[in-house]
């Protein structure tokens, strides 16, 4: 099992303190998988089993305390009055008014809280006040290109690894079957059907199913592109199948809200300023790409793009699609006061694509750190202060 290096530290650097630990994150992207390694390492620790109580609420065995009161009644029964208590919930927004037994354990001082949860629910509207300035988010994607190549074989060549990532993804479970393609596809389809019937269509109690697949299709089919809400609906509308603009909002926030794809929104970087209109979106993983759309081969650029965004979604800091003038830089870093500025490309060693693409970082005249990240397999260049990079070595910057 991959050691989540990033993720356990973070745990650990929250342990004990007054904050509620809230993993979110995909199903099936390893939330689960996670604490069970850092309760072995409370264990490894001294951490007594009876000062942990864990609940994993997708489990049947577990289904009694669905119930708040039942949930709540239990805990307080079990806690070990003389230590600290740590408890766990797993999937948690699958209880009714959870949010009053995380209230109340909250305001005991023996009281350690790591919950889990794949939906945005857990942390929207209502909730959100009532736990503000109380919890921290712990964001979970699935694999990085780093942990991918962890998981595998040594001496795998990086640009074999990559080319394997791209295709496949980076759920953690793909990486066991990864040589079955069969057993991939059924594993990647039954995973993006639990997502689309559990955490989308019930939820939102969405009726036309259809119409929410080729919303899906469309996106995927359009990572790295402006996705205006009108052209989506005006696309399904020219196929026949009429739905109001409203409609693909209400979807599009559904899928949003179950992880599987990141609104990334416009940003004028010499206005400093958040723009109203158009978005980009993209994928949770590229191997849901291949279940969603079929191999289709090709725009493996837009798939290099999903996949540096992920990488800087790990890294933190908020994210924008950048507008300078006319022109577009892939990716807006902001973190506090600094930013960092991002250009993708499959390759520059033509000269007129090497212009194209420096030509928007050029044009920014701060001093911030400005990337060109591309598969040419060829050493760091700088361009007048741009770093061009080998992506395949950036992804494995720690």
């Amino acid at each position: 099992m991959i050691e989540r290096k990033k993720y356990m530290s973070l745990l650990e650097k929250w342990r004990d303190k007054k904050v509620i630990k809230v993993v979110t994150g995909v199903r099936r992207c390893g939330k689960s998988s996670l604490l069970r390694m850092f309760r072995e390492k409370l264990s490894d620790n001294g951490v007594e089993e009876r000062q942990i109580l864990e609940f994993n609420f997708e489990d049947l065995s577990n289904e009694p305390f669905l119930d708040y009161h039942v949930l709540y009644s239990h805990i307080r029964k079990n806690l070990c009055g003389d230590r600290m208590n740590y408890i766990f919930f797993d999937e948690i927004q699958m209880v009714e008014n959870f949010q009053k037994v995380v209230d109340s354990l909250f305001l005991l001082d023996n009281v350690d809280l790591y919950v889990t949860g794949s939906n945005a629910y857990l942390l929207s509207g209502e909730i959100a006040t009532l736990l503000t300035g109380r919890y921290v988010e712990i964001k979970l994607f699935p694999f990085s290109f780093a942990e991918y190549i962890e998981a595998l074989p040594d001496g795998t060549p990086h640009d074999t690894a990559y080319r394997h990532f791209s295709e496949k993804g980076g759920f953690p479970y793909t990486v066991q079957i990864a040589n079955d393609d069969e057993m991939l596809r059924e594993y990647l389809t039954g995973l993006y059907n639990t997502i689309v019937l559990k955490d989308v269509v019930a939820r939102r109690k969405i009726t036309d199913v259809m119409m929410l697949e080729s919303i899906v299709r469309f996106l995927a089919d359009n990572i790295g592109n402006l996705s205006v809400i009108k052209r989506i609906s005006d696309a399904m509308t020219s196929q026949g199948r009429k739905v109001s603009v409203h409609t693909v909002e209400n979807y599009i926030s559904a899928l949003s809200d179950s992880y599987i794809f990141y609104p990334v929104y416009r940003y004028d970087a010499k206005g400093k300023q958040l723009l109203k209109t158009g978005q980009k979106y993209y994928l949770v993983d590229t191997g849901l790409r291949n279940i969603i759309n079929g191999t289709k081969g090709g725009d493996l650029g837009h798939i290099l793009e999903n996949i540096v965004f992920l990488e800087l979604a790990r890294r933190g800091g908020e994210i924008y699609v950048g507008k300078v003038d006319n022109a577009e830089i892939d990716f807006i870093v902001i973190k506090g006061e600094a930013r960092e500025y991002y250009q993708i490309s499959l390759s520059v060693r033509d000269e007129n694509t090497m212009q194209r693409e420096l030509a928007p970082l050029q044009a920014i005249q701060d001093y911030y750190p400005k990337y060109l990240l591309t598969l040419d397999n060829d050493p760091v260049v700088l361009h007048n202060g741009i770093k061009q990079m080998y992506v395949i070595d950036w992804l494995l910057q720690n």
